[in-house]
């Protein structure tokens, strides 16, 4: 078994790859930056991967690769935040807030279709594709608008992709992680106010094990005391 994750970093997208290679997955990493990812490779024993997910030709090349194209689960992780009033945004900062975190959505979740289609189908499914959303695809902020908009569209993909790629045994699953999640730097200041990550790796982990009778299209994951 084989996943790759677009966008690994620390938080969700480590603890994901920690139970997935519990579970027998061999992980790929992809991310920008490597050298963030040599302590999460060497304890999951997985192989590391330089990709911009917003650049055409580097998600190709990704998808060139034999770790890439088997891999049964993939999760498109990226995210970029831009903050600041409407009157003041910057047009090619909005531009980047859109191209990663619904364009390159669109270039990953296009090839790992491409890659789990041209497999036999067996039973159970072709495979697996996990959008990493947030509270900004399902409500809209102040001075957060482009975010919102990427989101937004990150979730309107999910939910197109999984009604197209259902059907031919491809699950798609957009994750609302709808609160923050906590950290080193973000410590929990008690009571489980935070999301842990290692329980939002839990949560995606029992939506890739879903049976295809019960698919989910979209979960929501936020800490108990979080408003709706």
């Amino acid at each position: 078994m084989q996943a790759l994750i677009v966008g690994a970093g620390d938080g969700f997208s480590a603890s994901l790859a920690r139970r997935l290679a519990r579970a027998g997955y061999a992980v790929a990493l992809a991310a920008r930056d490597t050298g963030k990812l040599a302590a999460l490779a060497a304890e999951t024993g997985a192989t590391t991967h330089a990709c911009d997910a917003a650049d055409p030709a580097q998600v190709t090349a990704l998808f060139a690769t034999p770790q890439a194209q088997a891999a049964e689960v993939v999760l498109y992780n990226p995210s970029f935040r831009l903050r600041g009033p409407i009157t003041e945004l910057e047009p090619e900062a909005v531009r980047r807030t859109l191209e990663v975190c619904a364009f390159g959505a669109f270039l990953v979740a296009q090839q790992a279709a491409r890659c789990m289609l041209a497999r036999p189908p067996v039973q159970g499914g072709r495979g697996t594709i996990l959008l990493t959303g947030a509270s900004a695809g399902i409500k809209g902020f102040p001075r957060s608008a482009p975010f919102a908009m990427g989101k937004f569209a990150l979730r309107g993909l999910g939910e197109a992709l999984a009604r197209e790629l259902h059907p031919q045994g491809i699950h798609v699953v957009h994750i609302v992680i709808d609160g923050g999640i906590r950290s080193a730097r973000r410590p929990d200041p008690g009571e489980d106010t935070l999301l842990d990550p290692d329980a939002i790796a839990e949560a995606t982990f029992a939506a890739i094990s879903q049976h295809r009778s019960a698919w989910s299209h979209e979960i929501t994951v936020r800490p108990w005391v979080e408003t709706f």
